[in-house]
């Protein structure tokens, strides 16, 4: 576990810098961790990883200095336990609505006293029982718990959710919110934008860290203004698809200008 540094600077009161990973490939995310960013959250919701390529993608984070986070396809500790155990730095947990879902999230991500989750140190988070001795106090201290809050009825929750201490960011997902407001994709929309701004000021009050989602440029100056600190930015296939875009585009007007 060597995600130390990314939780001692949220805590700290920085802001941090990462990016979705869809993509099943370490090489890819190798490559993307040597541009510098602080994180990369693996997607197992939406993208297609599965948990063999999903260690591999840890591995390939951890040697560029990136922290690996994985995002769980539910709030399951099997789900939950699994990506732990293969080494991810943390995980952020998807559609957490009430207290009760969040302090489930907790208990499946921390060892005792903190939690409930299922104790093997013969895994890789526990260097394959050469490090049991420290292994249960290690990741409980090192773990960093990310819950989303998707929709309004987390929203309403929310001054009940943060008041669980092990919680280390919150995460507003700015489109499943537009989706529960009867506006999907309207994630600029002023009453997505209102709530955004209102709730991360709640969130750092009290002691918490606020995370979002920036789909481009101009959508990661509003998250910043509001004062997020874990901001994902993009996901890497629409990086690319993005890139080679601009290419077409720059080769076509040398082109015609030729």
């Amino acid at each position: 576990m060597q995600n130390v540094h990314l939780k001692e600077r949220l805590r700290g009161g920085e802001t941090v810098i990462g990016t979705f990973s869809g993509i099943p490939s370490p090489s890819l995310v190798e490559a993307i961790g040597y541009s510098g960013i602080d994180f990369v959250v693996i997607d197992a919701e939406h993208g297609p990883v599965e948990m063999q390529t999903a260690e591999n993608i840890v591995r390939a984070a951890e040697i560029t200095g990136m922290a690996p986070i994985i995002r769980v396809p539910g709030n399951e500790s099997h789900l939950i336990l699994r990506a732990l155990d293969i080494g991810a730095h943390g995980v952020q947990i998807p559609h957490v609505s009430t207290k009760e879902e969040a302090k489930l999230a907790i208990e499946y991500s921390n060892y005792h006293p903190q939690g409930k989750r299922g104790l093997s140190p013969f895994t890789r988070a526990g260097k394959y029982g050469s490090a049991a001795e420290n292994h249960t106090h290690r990741n409980n201290e090192n773990v960093l718990v990310v819950v989303n809050i998707e929709g309004v009825e987390g929203i309403q929750n929310l001054n009940e959710i943060i008041t669980i201490p092990e919680i280390d960011v919150v995460f507003i997902g700015p489109y499943d919110l537009s989706q529960s407001l009867g506006i999907p994709g309207e994630v600029e929309d002023p009453e997505v934008i209102k709530l955004i701004k209102d709730n991360v000021k709640i969130i750092k009050n009290n002691g918490k860290s606020c995370g979002s989602f920036a789909r481009d440029k101009r959508y990661l100056e509003i998250l910043v203004d509001c004062g997020v600190q874990y901001i994902t930015y993009m996901v890497d296939s629409s990086m690319i698809l993005q890139s080679y875009k601009n290419l077409k585009k720059l080769f076509e007007r040398l082109s015609i200008n030729k």
